[in-house]
């Protein structure tokens, strides 16, 4: 009678059903919890939460995300995948953030209502006057990528064609045709692009020993604002520091400062390549920020515009 007693709760289950019960894991309750901590759930499990300090942490990053994203791309805009942008892709990938065009089309409309990414800004004429007698009243000749580009190929020309008379009179060689017909295509495209992928062609003109002729090519000077700030990205992410320094200040430097002079603002796309261009901090103060100061002819309206854009970007502390 006893072993029956004592093996009653036992037989109430088949053996089978007793063995995958005790084979299965059991929760076990926390040490110090609450009284009633067995009963939250049917099996016996405890609900973890996270604790209120690590909950604060983890909305005050996010909430800093936030305000970097608005900062960035206006109000509004969508969170970007962190792991794409952390990891640049390769000049003739298609990984090139190509979707990132919607977003940044919404950022410019909202931007352009609210009147808040610094590209257009009301001058003080007294305070205008005032800057322009610190102007140099010579200016030295700004010079672009087509003028170096023409004073390379004139020399080169000069060169060989002087080389070559001496020895046999042979014509001088020229680029293949078909790179020309591809990049002209190419010019084409820029100077009409809105939106949507660039061509591969141009892609990959970062990894290319003439990249600043193939680039004359393609005429900067005709491309659109949105196709400057696209370009500015590739650049700025494929080229080496001197390299893009140089495209800095032959191509994107002078087309913002003829914007500005034109328009008196600066356009959107214009405004965020520069702010994409930071992503080489010394390239863009030896190639845009020191060549302005130099010129002596920067005005005030360009002074606020590139300002804004250091007083809203974080760069590293030795640049600074």
């Amino acid at each position: 009678a006893r072993r029956a007693r004592g093996s009653a709760p036992a037989a109430a289950l088949p053996l089978a059903e007793q063995i995958l019960q005790d084979a299965a894991p059991r929760a076990r309750a926390r040490r110090g919890g609450p009284a009633g901590a067995e009963e939250r759930g049917g099996d016996g499990g405890t609900d973890e939460f996270v604790d209120a300090r690590l909950s604060r942490r983890i909305l005050e990053q996010a909430r800093r995300q936030q305000e970097e994203l608005e900062a960035e791309h206006g109000p509004g805009a969508p969170a970007a995948p962190r792991q794409r942008a952390a990891l640049p892709a390769g000049p003739g990938s298609d990984s090139e953030d190509d979707e990132e065009w919607p977003s940044l089309e919404k950022a410019a409309a909202a931007a352009g209502r609210s009147g808040d990414y610094g590209g257009e800004v009301e001058v003080d004429p007294e305070d205008e006057k005032a800057i322009e007698m610190f102007m140099n009243k010579n200016p030295p000749l700004r010079r672009t990528l087509a003028d170096i580009i023409m004073e390379k190929i004139t020399e080169k020309q000069t060169e060989v064609e002087t080389a070559l008379s001496e020895l046999s009179g042979c014509p001088m060689p020229q680029l293949d045709p078909r790179v020309l017909e591809v990049y002209r295509g190419v010019r084409e495209v820029l100077s009409k692009y809105r939106s949507g992928k660039l061509p591969k062609a141009f892609k990959i003109i970062p990894a290319l020993s003439n990249w600043e002729q193939i680039l004359y090519i393609t005429e900067p000077e005709a491309w659109t604002a949105a196709a400057m700030y696209q370009a500015t990205r590739i650049f700025s992410s494929n080229l080496k520091e001197r390299m893009a320094q140089r495209f800095y200040n032959l191509v994107l430097l002078p087309r913002v400062r003829d914007d500005i002079a034109e328009y008196k603002r600066l356009n959107f796309h214009l405004y965020m390549a520069l702010k994409k261009a930071l992503f080489k901090p010394a390239a863009w103060f030896k190639g845009i920020l020191i060549p302005l100061c130099e010129s002596g002819t920067c005005t005030l309206r360009e002074a606020i515009i590139i300002g804004s854009i250091l007083s809203k970007c974080s760069i590293p502390v030795l640049h600074s």
